[in-house]
């Protein structure tokens, strides 16, 4: 692995003269956050040596390096899913090569489902604390001392002060933001009622098939982390009716001018 991530961080650091150091990763129906950046590079995922190839659908597959409000920044315009077929290493192998770039705070964003009547679609949430029930995690296997500890705490996976400053940017705006506990699941297929009831009861607020394996690691490569979902439907606790991935993009639309406001201001910070 740390020979994967060296020629990958080599040839990004060919093809840009920044530093970056701030990484994003984008979620469904969010990658108009990456047309932000100034004077981006684009790099196409299967160009970069070690990366996977993004098949979830509005996804774009490629990375985009440039400035933003003068701060060096590295997006990840669409991510690996564990349903794609992919291994937790694969998953998360963005990250770990981010790490290796400079990047110091990681933001990453999500199109979820709700559990929690209080969180409507369209409503952006901040992930407080993760359950993972993905069945395994990225750090399975032999641990490179280099790459982080054995053992990292998970006490304060996304940072309370990344989390505040997010919310006194809102309160400025007069956008209503609120905090969740956010629970991974496989997918792709969406979630039985049985199951959203179960999750509820956990204490689970949102459900959704990604971001846990990339916290996990940045938390493991001592990265502050930022998580923020946004809400794209409610979960069938509370209706009947089956979901359409159209929702899903246009709750995620409603909600993207707001998020790009709050991440732009954020990074000016």
């Amino acid at each position: 692995m740390l020979e994967k991530i060296t020629d990958a961080v080599s040839f990004i650091n060919s093809k840009v003269d920044i530093q970056p150091e701030i990484g994003l990763i984008l979620g469904t129906g969010l990658n108009s956050i990456a047309d932000l950046i100034e004077n981006p590079t684009f790099i196409a995922y299967g160009d970069i040596p070690g990366f996977a190839v993004s098949t979830a659908p509005s996804h774009k597959g490629r990375a985009v390096l440039g400035t933003i409000g003068g701060k060096g920044v590295i997006i990840m315009q669409g991510r690996f899913h564990y349903y794609e077929g992919y291994s937790m290493q694969e998953i998360t192998f963005p990250v770990r090569v981010m790490k290796g770039l400079g990047v110091e705070k990681l933001i990453i964003t999500n199109a979820a489902g709700s559990l929690n009547e209080d969180l409507q679609p369209g409503n952006i949430v901040l992930i407080k604390d993760h359950i993972n029930f993905l069945g395994t995690n990225p750090l399975i296997g032999i641990n490179h001392d280099e790459l982080g500890e054995r053992f990292p705490s998970m006490n304060e996976p996304y940072s309370n002060e990344l989390m505040g400053q997010v919310e006194n940017i809102c309160l400025n705006h007069d956008y209503n933001v609120k905090r969740g506990v956010y629970l991974a699941v496989s997918g792709p297929s969406l979630e039985t009622k049985a199951e959203c009831l179960m999750m509820a009861k956990w204490g689970a607020d949102l459900v959704g098939m990604s971001t846990v394996p990339e916290a996990i690691v940045a938390v493991h490569s001592k990265m502050q982390v930022l998580g923020i979902s946004v809400v794209t439907n409610l979960s069938n606790i509370f209706h009947q009716k089956a979901h359409s991935q159209e929702e899903i993009w246009e709750n995620a639309e409603r909600a993207r001018k707001i998020l790009e406001t709050v991440i732009i201001e954020l990074i000016k910070k």
